[in-house]
Order: C-alpha cells, then sequence, then structure tokens
C-alpha cells in the first residue's frame, strides 16, 4: 500500500509565499518513486479537485494556466518526495492541496493540506 503524507500549509497574506511537500511511503518509495510522474492538486469548497502542477520522471513540468509563473513543483527521489513553491500566492489559491501520481491512480488520497490566502 501506498501513503501520501503533505505538510507545508498555513495561512498566508496574498502576496505571500510556501513551499508544501509532499511525502510518498510504501510501494511507492525505494527505486519505484523515481518512474513515476506525480501531481499536485486542489479543491477549493464547493469546487471539483484539479490539477495544478505535475513533474515526469525526468524532470519535465506542467503547471495550470491560474498558477504558471507563481508556482514550482520540484522533486528529490532520494527522499520520495514531491515539493510545491508557491510564491505570489492569491485568495483564489485557498484550496486543500493534494499530491497523487499523473493521473492519479493512489488509492486513498492522503489527508491533503489547507492552504488559506486572506489578509
Amino acid at each position: 500500500q501506498v501513503q501520501l503524507v503533505e505538510s507545508g500549509g498555513g495561512l498566508v497574506q496574498p502576496g505571500g509565499s510556501l513551499r508544501l511537500s509532499c511525502a510518498a511511503s510504501g510501494s511507492i518509495s525505494g527505486t519505484l518513486f523515481r518512474f513515476y510522474a506525480m501531481g499536485w492538486y486542489r479543491q477549493a469548497p464547493g469546487k471539483q479537485r484539479e490539477l495544478v502542477a505535475d513533474i515526469t520522471s525526468g524532470g519535465g513540468t506542467n503547471y495550470a494556466d491560474s498558477v504558471k509563473g507563481r508556482f514550482t513543483i520540484s522533486r528529490d527521489n532520494a527522499k520520495n518526495t514531491v515539493y510545491l513553491q508557491m510564491n505570489s500566492l492569491k485568495p483564489e489559491d485557498t484550496a486543500v492541496y493534494y499530491c497523487n501520481k499523473r493521473p492519479p491512480s493512489i488509492q486513498p488520497w492522503g489527508q491533503g493540506t489547507q492552504v488559506t490566502v486572506s489578509s
């Protein structure tokens, strides 16, 4: 079984920054993690979960238009961890952030980490 643990969320003012982390353990860890494309997703209240950014096994990245130029996804295969650096945060970035494979096939999802952008 695979476990995903997201962390790093919090309350931040508009224009601020946060760095999210997602640690994978279980059957995806070890030598397997590096072969998987991973993604960061978010779900705002009353909205469907959406893909924010993804990173391939080779390090290629893609971003939703809404976060392009502000967010950066990265990975450390030695630590089985994926990161999301979020800069210039806006109130509309408020959501619970999750990580998963890309496409998302790990069940259940992790608990997520709450990001709230408010003055």
